[in-house]
């Protein structure tokens, strides 16, 4: 297929597709005349990619570029699949490190027992984030941190879940699966914190409805005659 026909069957723009090119995103296709390429499914495979990263996962073109590079590096041991996604997802992060928090941090970590490897960035990260959230509103507490570590646990059981046979296979799931459940995850919070909400106002509900009757029969049987007295 020419570009154009690249374009509509990805739904990106041709000055776009032609930006890829540009910025080596997109590998140039078959040379067919001076001005003119074939591309095939491959293409499009790797146009729809970089869409869903940059629209679904939220990423910059410049962490794309990262996501893709570790994609086409030679294979990479299973051991360090989710390494080298984390890697990926986590260059150009910005965030001001205070060694406070990245102590906090640690600490928090020692007492999940999780083995995490030595100065790893996500753990400065983490206490960047604590130290917003701390600042801000008054949730950041141990307990707290333990509900929301426990969940991540099941999610991190569910990621390795998804690894399949073929290494490269995997290394996709671990990359893109994990920009892209980032956002599902997300989403899913939100849809939860609904239905939690919902259940714990129509509780609350059911029980103000209980006691109300419950009073209406103790009113009423104080109003009745006593047949003693007739």
């Amino acid at each position: 297929m020419r570009l154009s026909e690249l374009s509509a069957e990805t739904g990106v723009s041709t000055a776009s597709l032609k930006y890829y090119l540009r910025e080596s995103l997109l590998r140039p296709g078959e040379t067919i005349t001076r001005t003119q390429a074939e591309y095939g499914p491959a293409h499009v495979d790797r146009v729809r990619l970089i869409r869903a990263l940059v629209e679904s996962g939220g990423l910059s073109l410049a962490r794309v570029r990262s996501v893709l590079d570790a994609l086409d590096s030679p294979t990479v041991p299973r051991t360090e699949l989710l390494g080298v996604a984390q890697e990926a997802l986590t260059e150009g992060t910005d965030f001001d490190e205070d060694p406070d928090w990245t102590a906090a941090a640690a600490a928090f970590i020692e007492h999940r027992g999780w083995r995490i490897q030595d100065g790893d960035v996500l753990l400065p990260q983490l206490g960047a984030q604590l130290k917003a959230l701390t600042e801000t509103c008054d949730v950041g507490t141990t307990a707290t941190l333990d509900g929301w570590a426990d969940a991540a646990e099941r999610i991190a059981a569910t990621d390795l879940e998804t690894l399949t046979g073929d290494d490269a296979q995997a290394l996709r799931t671990a990359i893109v699966g994990t920009v892209l459940s980032d956002r599902v995850l997300q989403t899913l919070r939100r849809l939860a914190q609904q239905n939690r909400t919902a259940m714990l106002f129509a509780a609350r509900a059911g029980a103000a409805q209980g006691e109300g009757a419950l009073s209406e029969t103790t009113r009423a049987g104080a109003a009745a005659p006593d047949d003693s007295d007739q």
